[in-house]
């Protein structure tokens, strides 16, 4: 736990664009750092709301809990993202967990002064219902456009997500298992092992471990949209 160091921090515009300078330094004076080691729980589903949460910098996972130890993956959260938008004032308890998929650092700060400034800033109150919808249709839309796919679309959809949207590259590593894979995309494990050996066989990707190169993306485009 550090003390954050509010200098250029994306922070100010993101959130404090309504609120006068002198809030900003007050909030930012009291606002708590974290550091999480890949695979730490940063939220666990129940905990009580106490703090609103903004990631840093790293790589998050909102998911659910369910029977047989399987998991719902909501959706996942990049820097810049509020990761406790989805509970924070409508529940008193999580309804979901948060678990770092890279190495990533939260700011914290106390959710009765961000509730005390949407009482009191009509603007500021208004960029954050703006944030919440826009959080919630992310996740509504990218659910649907996984759900109106077949194995082969889905699959090649969600490499695209990482290729595209988290890493802006061809090649990265994976930071998620084939299991996480096949939750978050409604599939089982088999499937996605089979999907991406076939990709693989047809040139498509080339895998080494978590490394994964995308060697022909065209095709992988055209398969997510046709399948």
């Amino acid at each position: 736990m550090d003390k954050c160091n509010c200098n250029g921090c994306e922070l100010k515009s993101l959130f404090f664009q309504n609120v006068s300078p002198q809030v900003v330094e007050s909030i930012c004076d009291r606002k708590v750092q974290y550091d999480y080691k890949k695979g730490e729980v940063i939220i666990r589903e129940g905990d009580e709301i106490k703090d609103f949460i903004y990631l840093k910098n790293g790589l998050v996972k909102l998911y659910r809990s369910g029977s047989n130890d399987k998991e719902q993956i909501i959706c996942f959260a990049l820097p810049l993202d509020f990761v406790s938008l989805l509970s924070i004032f409508s529940e008193n308890r999580y309804k979901y967990s948060v678990a770092a998929l890279e190495n990533s650092t939260t700011c914290n700060i106390r959710l009765d002064e961000v509730k005390t400034l949407a009482e009191q800033n009509g603007k500021f109150a208004l960029n954050m219902m703006q944030k919440i919808n826009g959080a919630s249709d992310r996740i509504i839309i990218d659910s649907l456009e996984v759900k109106q796919k077949r194995l082969l679309g889905r699959v090649a959809y969600f490499l695209l997500y990482f290729s595209n949207t988290v890493y802006h590259s061809n090649t990265f590593d994976l930071p998620v298992s084939r299991k996480e894979i096949a939750e978050y995309i409604g599939m089982t494990v088999e499937n996605v092992i089979r999907t991406l050996s076939d990709f693989r066989k047809d040139g498509i990707i080339k895998t080494d471990g978590v490394r994964i190169e995308i060697s022909d993306k065209e095709s992988l485009v055209r398969i997510s949209e046709y399948n």
